[in-house]
């Protein structure tokens, strides 16, 4: 009974189908994504079911890696996944990187989506000190990172501290220099500053055309031995073969240009490379480690193919897609250009809206100053009136004093009669009498006069106190007449625009124009070059008294020795790919 169970187990475990499908996670610079695969799928088929997913049309550039144990591998196109050395465990991890770089990132990349992986990729290697970066270039490179995830700088929102939770530099940088956290945000926000009126795509772009300038750029380094048995370093990137001592990844000692090379071929550990000049001998190289060499062979095929491809006329496809790009970037200036257009119009409006609150509040305050002016003029009044009046009652009574020193005169002739004593004291009586009535009617005429005076300013005053109700009157009339319109959905509360004022149509003069501004991006070239430099001169020598010397890199001499002699890495390829090839074999197998 057992063995016949044992055997029914035994047939239906025949008869159980493999399963017909696999899991596999692909991991890109912003996200991972699972997919689910057919067994018989070659690595061709899932390339392209992941560049369809990323909307990626530029699929030379990049490739699926994984990890091995002792060494990185990338997935064959031609062949099956599961036949490859993939990870057995599910989900199958792939990376999906770059993995041949472009000589010049701004003409090579056309998508936005590839250059904007290249952007991820080459920061992500920056920062992890894959690729050596100097660290006047580590704060600039930044700056633009800045800008490429904040856009444009606003110092209403980017605050001192926003970026105190980002990996912006490389440590060995920060750790280079007697500098807090502050002082690197500082001087990188100032540069961030600079970059006003960019897009995020055009920071994007402007990252890389500094980050391709590097000596570590697109390089994959592998150890070697010539025939001597000398320990080198292989450097294999876009422009061809470099040759490193083992300890300066930065410098090659010789190079080899991709259009100098007719052959490449290893058998075992040894390669062989057989130059254009068929006059100058072949050139020997042992690599110790077997996946190693496929991988070297592979990646000196694919930046052959690609240096052969650039030289020549673009691909219907190519053709295309640049096409398309020229369009979409001519559409984004006009869109940018409305943008700013209407940015400007409402930043004019808003200007006008202050002005005219400034105004409304200048016209109030000259309201005020009229209303107080017009209150001292009625006090002024009310006070010349009461002295009128007083003035008028003196008077009054000083008539009254005359006429009776009058009556008093009177008497005193009437009296004159007795004695002569007693008229000539009455005639001194009589004379001193005649005096003061004298005195006073010359009093009382004079009080007279006042009260007249009192009644002309009187009058005055209250001229005075029309005109300031008058002018009262116009500032109040203005006032209304300066006031806001009706409101515009889309503009400031205290103005009205037109939106036939915001509209902008894309004209054939526009194409032109964008023409014209490419052509002048050409002209402008070498004045921008100029100007990085300059630019990072000048953070070199902000940043400078501030370097520990003792915690210098290796690297880091070798880049100070290398910036102080002006070798940079175009101007040393140039100056080594000058000697004849044979020369250069001959200096190789001599290293």
């Amino acid at each position: 009974m057992a063995s016949a169970l044992a055997a029914k187990l035994g047939f239906n475990s025949l008869l159980r189908k493999p399963p017909r499908s696999f899991h596999v996670r692909i991991c890109t610079a912003e996200s991972d994504m699972e997919f689910s695969c057919e067994v018989k799928w070659k690595g061709k088929d899932l390339f392209d079911l992941v560049c369809r997913t990323l909307g990626l049309r530029e699929t030379w550039f990049f490739g699926l890696r994984y990890d091995m144990k002792d060494a990185v591998a990338w997935l064959k196109m031609e062949k099956k996944v599961l036949d490859q050395e993939v990870p057995k465990e599910e989900p199958i991890t792939l990376h999906f990187l770059a993995k041949f770089y472009p000589e010049n990132a701004e003409e090579e990349l056309v998508q936005d989506i590839t250059k904007h992986l290249f952007f991820l990729q080459v920061k992500k290697k920056i920062l992890e000190e894959d690729i050596h970066c100097p660290p006047e270039a580590s704060v600039l490179l930044a700056s633009y990172a800045v800008h490429a995830k904040y856009a444009g700088y606003d110092p209403d929102v980017h605050k001192p501290g926003f970026l105190a939770e980002e990996e912006l530099l490389p440590k060995r940088v920060i750790n280079l220099y007697q500098m807090t956290a502050e002082m690197w945000e500082e001087r990188i926000t100032a540069c961030y500053a600079e970059h006003r009126g960019r897009t995020r795509d055009e920071a994007e772009m402007e990252y890389l055309k500094i980050a391709q300038d590097l000596d570590m750029y697109g390089v994959n380094y592998f150890s070697i031995r010539n025939q001597k048995g000398t320990d080198l370093l292989l450097g294999v990137d876009a422009l061809g073969l470099h040759i490193y001592e083992a300890d300066n990844r930065l410098t090659p000692k010789c190079s080899f240009p991709w259009n100098e090379i007719r052959n490449i071929s290893y058998s075992d550990k040894e390669f062989t490379i057989k130059p254009v000049d068929k006059k100058t001998n072949t050139f020997k190289f042992n690599s110790p480690r077997l996946r190693v060499n496929k991988l070297i062979l592979q990646l000196c095929m694919g930046n052959h193919d690609l240096f052969i491809r650039r030289r020549r006329v673009d691909s219907l496809e190519v053709q295309q897609m640049k096409s398309q790009a020229r369009e979409e970037r001519a559409r984004k200036q006009v869109e940018r250009r409305r943008l700013q257009r209407e940015k400007q119009l409402r930043e004019e409006a808003e200007r006008a809206r202050d002005e005219l609150k400034r105004r409304l509040i200048q016209l109030q305050d000259e309201a005020h100053m009229a209303n107080d002016a017009l209150a001292r003029s009625e006090q002024a009044a009310d006070l010349l009136a009461e002295k009128a009046q007083v003035a008028e009652e003196e008077a009054k009574l000083l008539a009254l004093k005359a006429a009776e020193a009058e009556a008093e005169t009177q008497r005193v002739k009437v009296t004159a009669i007795r004695g002569q004593e007693e008229r000539r004291l009455l005639e001194q009586k009589m004379l001193e009498a005649e005096m003061l009535a004298l005195k006073m009617a010359e009093e009382s005429e004079k009080r007279a006069l006042e009260a007249e005076q009192l009644k002309q300013d009187l009058q005055e005053a209250k001229e005075s106190e029309c005109r300031a109700k008058h002018k009262l009157l116009e500032i109040t009339s203005r006032t209304v007449s300066a006031a806001p319109g009706p409101q515009s959905d889309s503009m400031p509360p205290d103005l009205s625009f037109s939106r036939e004022n915001l509209s902008f149509d894309f004209k054939d003069t526009d194409m032109k124009r964008l023409s014209m501004e490419i052509e002048k991006e050409k002209v402008e070239y070498m004045e921008k070059s100029k100007h990085l430099q300059e630019q990072l001169n000048e953070l070199k020598t902000e940043i400078e008294s501030l370097k520990m010397k003792e915690r210098e890199t290796p690297l880091d001499v070798i880049h100070n020795q290398n910036s102080e002699q002006g070798t940079s890495r175009h101007s040393n390829f140039k100056k080594l790919t000058l000697q004849s090839t044979k020369s250069r074999v001959a200096f190789f197998e001599e290293l």
